[in-house]
Protein backbone atom coordinates (compact mmCIF):
# COMPACT_ATOMS: atom_id res chain seq x y z
CA UNK A 1 0.00 0.00 0.00
CA UNK A 2 1.51 3.54 -1.03
CA UNK A 3 2.19 5.79 1.44
CA UNK A 4 2.95 8.51 -1.13
CA UNK A 5 0.70 11.56 0.15
CA UNK A 6 -1.42 14.06 -2.51
CA UNK A 7 0.26 16.99 -3.30
CA UNK A 8 -0.52 19.98 -5.17
CA UNK A 9 1.42 20.82 -8.32
CA UNK A 10 3.67 24.02 -7.44
CA UNK A 11 2.83 25.90 -10.19
CA UNK A 12 -0.61 25.17 -10.88
CA UNK A 13 -1.80 23.81 -8.00
CA UNK A 14 -3.35 20.74 -9.46
CA UNK A 15 -3.93 17.72 -6.63
CA UNK A 16 -1.80 14.95 -7.23
CA UNK A 17 -1.03 12.03 -5.35
CA UNK A 18 -2.38 8.45 -5.86
CA UNK A 19 -5.45 8.75 -3.92
CA UNK A 20 -6.57 11.58 -6.58
CA UNK A 21 -4.90 8.92 -9.32
CA UNK A 22 -7.59 6.47 -8.33
CA UNK A 23 -10.24 8.28 -8.16
CA UNK A 24 -10.40 9.72 -11.57
CA UNK A 25 -9.50 6.24 -12.68
CA UNK A 26 -12.50 5.06 -10.66
CA UNK A 27 -14.47 7.32 -12.51
CA UNK A 28 -13.80 6.64 -16.30
CA UNK A 29 -14.34 3.02 -15.42
CA UNK A 30 -17.35 4.00 -13.81
CA UNK A 31 -18.56 5.69 -16.89
CA UNK A 32 -17.30 3.15 -19.22
CA UNK A 33 -19.39 0.00 -17.23
CA UNK A 34 -22.37 2.10 -17.22
CA UNK A 35 -22.24 3.26 -21.54
CA UNK A 36 -21.26 -0.15 -21.68
CA UNK A 37 -23.73 -1.86 -19.88
CA UNK A 38 -26.40 0.53 -21.64
CA UNK A 39 -25.29 -0.45 -24.85
CA UNK A 40 -25.27 -4.54 -24.61
CA UNK A 41 -28.85 -4.26 -23.01
CA UNK A 42 -30.26 -2.23 -25.72
CA UNK A 43 -28.97 -4.05 -28.83
CA UNK A 44 -29.87 -7.45 -27.26
CA UNK A 45 -33.43 -5.95 -26.63
CA UNK A 46 -34.18 -4.90 -30.28
CA UNK A 47 -32.40 -7.63 -31.74
CA UNK A 48 -34.85 -9.79 -29.90
CA UNK A 49 -38.04 -7.63 -30.21
CA UNK A 50 -37.55 -5.39 -33.33
CA UNK A 51 -35.48 -7.05 -36.03
CA UNK A 52 -37.22 -7.90 -39.15
CA UNK A 53 -40.12 -5.69 -38.04
CA UNK A 54 -40.88 -2.29 -39.42
CA UNK A 55 -39.65 0.98 -37.77
CA UNK A 56 -41.50 1.48 -34.69
CA UNK A 57 -41.78 5.23 -34.23
CA UNK A 58 -41.68 7.20 -31.22
CA UNK A 59 -41.62 10.61 -29.05
CA UNK A 60 -44.23 11.68 -31.88
CA UNK A 61 -42.26 11.00 -34.82
CA UNK A 62 -38.69 12.19 -33.33
CA UNK A 63 -37.48 8.93 -33.34
CA UNK A 64 -37.78 5.78 -34.66
CA UNK A 65 -36.45 2.47 -34.16
CA UNK A 66 -35.57 0.16 -36.66
CA UNK A 67 -32.76 -2.75 -36.66
CA UNK A 68 -30.13 -2.90 -38.95
CA UNK A 69 -26.92 -4.59 -39.66
CA UNK A 70 -24.34 -1.46 -40.35
CA UNK A 71 -20.92 -3.08 -41.65
CA UNK A 72 -19.37 0.65 -41.46
CA UNK A 73 -18.03 3.04 -39.05
CA UNK A 74 -20.08 4.98 -36.60
CA UNK A 75 -23.25 6.89 -37.96
CA UNK A 76 -22.85 4.35 -40.99
CA UNK A 77 -19.61 6.20 -42.15
CA UNK A 78 -16.60 4.86 -43.90
CA UNK A 79 -16.15 2.51 -46.95
CA UNK A 80 -17.72 -1.06 -47.36
CA UNK A 81 -15.43 -4.18 -46.66
CA UNK A 82 -13.26 -1.79 -44.20
CA UNK A 83 -14.43 -3.41 -40.93
CA UNK A 84 -11.67 -4.87 -39.96
CA UNK A 85 -9.69 -1.31 -40.18
CA UNK A 86 -12.48 0.32 -37.94
CA UNK A 87 -12.00 -3.20 -35.33
CA UNK A 88 -8.48 -2.42 -35.46
CA UNK A 89 -8.52 1.83 -34.82
CA UNK A 90 -11.43 0.56 -31.92
CA UNK A 91 -8.27 -1.51 -30.20
CA UNK A 92 -5.78 1.25 -30.42
CA UNK A 93 -8.66 3.33 -28.83
CA UNK A 94 -8.71 1.60 -26.22
CA UNK A 95 -5.06 1.00 -25.64
CA UNK A 96 -4.56 4.50 -25.58
CA UNK A 97 -7.11 4.94 -23.15
CA UNK A 98 -6.02 2.51 -20.89
CA UNK A 99 -1.96 4.10 -21.02
CA UNK A 100 -3.49 7.53 -20.38
CA UNK A 101 -5.83 6.40 -17.65
CA UNK A 102 -2.80 6.41 -14.60
CA UNK A 103 -2.10 10.24 -15.50
CA UNK A 104 -5.61 11.46 -15.07
CA UNK A 105 -6.14 14.30 -12.76
CA UNK A 106 -9.58 15.85 -14.11
CA UNK A 107 -12.28 14.81 -13.51
CA UNK A 108 -14.14 16.12 -16.80
CA UNK A 109 -11.62 13.82 -18.49
CA UNK A 110 -12.22 10.81 -16.55
CA UNK A 111 -15.89 10.86 -17.27
CA UNK A 112 -15.20 11.69 -20.98
CA UNK A 113 -12.63 8.96 -22.11
CA UNK A 114 -14.71 6.70 -20.03
CA UNK A 115 -17.74 6.95 -22.29
CA UNK A 116 -15.55 6.88 -25.36
CA UNK A 117 -14.12 3.61 -24.11
CA UNK A 118 -17.45 2.26 -23.02
CA UNK A 119 -19.17 3.39 -26.49
CA UNK A 120 -15.79 1.98 -28.82
CA UNK A 121 -15.82 -1.43 -26.33
CA UNK A 122 -19.50 -1.90 -26.95
CA UNK A 123 -19.25 -1.55 -30.98
CA UNK A 124 -15.99 -3.22 -30.93
CA UNK A 125 -17.85 -6.59 -28.99
CA UNK A 126 -20.04 -6.26 -32.48
CA UNK A 127 -17.14 -6.38 -34.99
CA UNK A 128 -15.57 -9.83 -32.78
CA UNK A 129 -18.59 -11.34 -31.83
CA UNK A 130 -21.62 -10.69 -34.96
CA UNK A 131 -21.65 -12.04 -37.96
CA UNK A 132 -20.10 -12.44 -40.61
CA UNK A 133 -16.59 -12.96 -38.18
CA UNK A 134 -14.05 -11.89 -35.77
CA UNK A 135 -13.14 -8.10 -36.49
CA UNK A 136 -15.88 -8.00 -39.51
CA UNK A 137 -19.08 -8.36 -37.69
CA UNK A 138 -21.62 -5.73 -38.37
CA UNK A 139 -22.59 -3.34 -35.68
CA UNK A 140 -26.46 -3.34 -34.52
CA UNK A 141 -27.84 0.45 -35.15
CA UNK A 142 -31.42 0.91 -34.36
CA UNK A 143 -31.69 4.62 -33.42
CA UNK A 144 -33.35 6.47 -36.83
CA UNK A 145 -33.86 10.50 -35.64
CA UNK A 146 -36.83 12.38 -37.37
CA UNK A 147 -37.76 9.50 -39.97
CA UNK A 148 -37.11 6.19 -40.89
CA UNK A 149 -34.51 4.11 -42.53
CA UNK A 150 -32.61 6.94 -41.86
CA UNK A 151 -34.25 9.60 -43.74
CA UNK A 152 -33.60 12.70 -41.25
CA UNK A 153 -29.80 11.60 -39.87
CA UNK A 154 -28.04 8.91 -39.86
CA UNK A 155 -28.72 5.49 -37.95
CA UNK A 156 -26.97 4.72 -34.93
CA UNK A 157 -26.91 3.43 -31.27
CA UNK A 158 -25.73 4.14 -27.76
CA UNK A 159 -22.17 3.46 -28.08
CA UNK A 160 -22.23 5.60 -30.75
CA UNK A 161 -23.86 8.27 -28.53
CA UNK A 162 -21.06 7.60 -25.68
CA UNK A 163 -18.48 7.85 -27.73
CA UNK A 164 -19.82 11.46 -29.49
CA UNK A 165 -20.85 13.26 -25.66
CA UNK A 166 -17.79 11.28 -24.05
CA UNK A 167 -15.61 13.57 -27.50
CA UNK A 168 -17.58 16.37 -26.74
CA UNK A 169 -16.80 16.89 -23.24
CA UNK A 170 -12.93 16.47 -24.45
CA UNK A 171 -13.50 19.47 -26.49
CA UNK A 172 -15.02 21.15 -23.98
CA UNK A 173 -11.93 20.85 -21.73
CA UNK A 174 -9.77 21.90 -24.34
CA UNK A 175 -11.64 24.76 -24.94
CA UNK A 176 -11.68 25.29 -20.87
CA UNK A 177 -8.23 24.89 -21.14
CA UNK A 178 -8.01 22.07 -18.24
CA UNK A 179 -5.48 19.09 -19.19
CA UNK A 180 -5.79 15.64 -18.70
CA UNK A 181 -3.53 16.15 -15.36
CA UNK A 182 -5.83 18.94 -14.15
CA UNK A 183 -3.51 21.56 -14.67
CA UNK A 184 -4.50 24.50 -16.94
CA UNK A 185 -2.49 25.02 -20.35
CA UNK A 186 -2.95 28.60 -19.63
CA UNK A 187 -0.82 28.06 -16.07
CA UNK A 188 1.42 25.28 -18.13
CA UNK A 189 2.64 27.45 -21.07
CA UNK A 190 2.79 30.89 -18.05
CA UNK A 191 5.13 28.58 -16.12
CA UNK A 192 7.33 27.09 -19.17
CA UNK A 193 7.37 31.66 -20.03
CA UNK A 194 8.50 32.33 -16.36
CA UNK A 195 11.47 29.24 -16.43
CA UNK A 196 12.77 30.60 -19.17
CA UNK A 197 16.83 29.89 -20.04
CA UNK A 198 19.03 30.49 -17.14
CA UNK A 199 21.70 32.48 -18.96
CA UNK A 200 19.08 34.90 -19.72
CA UNK A 201 19.50 34.22 -23.39
CA UNK A 202 15.96 34.08 -25.78
CA UNK A 203 14.87 31.58 -28.08
CA UNK A 204 16.49 31.26 -31.42
CA UNK A 205 19.04 34.00 -30.08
Amino acid sequence: MSTEPNTEHPDTGAATGPAVRSRQIGLLAAAAAVALALDVITKAAVVANLEGQPPVRVIAGLLYLQVIRNPYAAFSLGITGMTWVFSLVACGVLAAIIWAAPKLRSRGWAVGLGLVFGGALGNLLDRVFRAPGVLRGYVVDFISPFAPNGGGFAIFNLADASICVGGALIVLMVLLGRDYDGRSTRDRVRAARDDGPADGTTAGG
